[in-house]
């Protein structure tokens, strides 16, 4: 038997995603994000977040990414953002398309995280020429990150103060933010516009949906034209949103997102502290979500991958592999990726 832990990428839906979706299929509804289904996206999520919100439902955490940074940066603006970020490596370069030749400026950070004191220090290293250099535009961080660690909400604070006081809009990569929220059992808010955060790209595809995600803006309803124009010019806005829209609303409702998240965080804190309890192997980073860093012996990981296991073994390094844990990942898949850890 074959277990998959390579990515929440790679699980089925969530069983209540199905019915909404089956739901949505019956009869006719208007196109194009104006069904009914649509319609009733920003009432919901202004609900869940506590603020007036505008939801623009999109298919991929990608485009919902590049569309929020092009909304707010021109060609010669630049984005700042971990150097591990997905915008960064994982989105074959997607904003500087959709932004017309903006730039992403890498931060450092240990641990998948920046802080504002290094944001300071690489807006400083890239100013002071004038028309000659790109304009600091933006500031986009990933919760949770890359390196499957968490933001804490002041942590976040920090940054959207630093990033006010030059005049840059703030953006966060969502795409495991139920994990996130449901590790640090705070309210969406207190993460995302009460600490500074403008615009939220709100992943749910890992979680549960399939090809549903969204770009939320708080308090900035100015953006919405632009975003949608984006959005139709880039191919993005589906003739048959319903299904996208319809996922969504019953993701968030009664806590479903959070139940989702919080089951792969528990898989995947047992599996870290089997991990901690090994001889050899051990944890790259800590484990706050639902991914899981390991670092061991390229015979180890052999050994696990001729049991059956499946995992990503981390590109670039033949002693670190990522284990991510998913809203379907069973007590008994855990348990014996624990035991063929032990063996």
């Amino acid at each position: 038997m074959e277990l998959n832990f390579r990515s929440d990428n790679e699980s089925p839906a969530a069983p209540a995603i199905l019915e909404a979706f089956v739901e949505a299929n019956q009869g006719t509804a208007w196109a194009y994000a104006e069904d009914r289904w649509s319609e009733r996206l920003d009432e919901a999520f202004s609900g869940l977040f506590g603020t007036p919100t505008t939801v623009l439902p999109v298919s991929t955490g990608t485009v919902a990414n590049s569309i929020a940074l092009a909304s707010v940066t021109p060609p010669w603006g630049s984005v700042y953002c971990h150097r591990n970020a997905h915008i960064q490596n994982d989105e074959c370069g997607a904003p500087e398309f959709f932004g017309g030749g903006l730039r992403l400026v890498p931060v450092d950070g240990p641990d998948g995280k920046f802080t504002a004191q290094e944001l300071e220090r690489q807006i400083r290293a890239n100013e002071g020429h004038g028309v000659h250099a790109y304009l600091a535009s933006a500031v986009s961080i990933t919760q949770s990150t890359e390196s499957g660690t968490i933001y804490q909400p002041e942590e976040i604070s920090a940054i959207c103060r630093s990033a006010e006081q030059h005049g840059m809009a703030t953006h966060m990569d969502g795409a495991r933010f139920g994990n996130a929220v449901a590790s640090l059992r705070c309210r969406p808010a207190d993460i995302t516009w009460r600490a500074g955060v403008q615009m939220l790209s709100f992943g749910a595809s890992k979680n549960g949906c399939f090809a549903a995600e969204a770009l939320l803006f708080f308090g900035k309803p100015e953006l919405r034209e632009r975003a949608e124009r984006i959005r139709k010019r880039s191919g993005h806005l589906l003739s048959k949103m319903r299904y996208v829209s319809a996922q969504l609303l019953a993701y968030i409702d009664d806590g479903l997102w959070l139940d989702l998240a919080g089951h792969a965080n528990r898989q995947a804190a047992r599996f870290a502290e089997a991990v901690s309890n090994h001889p050899e192997a051990s944890l790259e980073y800590t484990v706050s979500a639902n991914e899981v860093f390991v670092k061991w012996s390229r015979d180890g990981f052999q050994r696990l991958e001729g049991a059956g296991i499946q995992f990503l073994t981390w590109p670039g390094r033949d002693d670190l592999a990522r284990f991510v844990f998913s809203h379907c990942t069973s007590e008994a898949e855990t348990a014996e990726l624990c035991r063929v850890l032990a063996q």
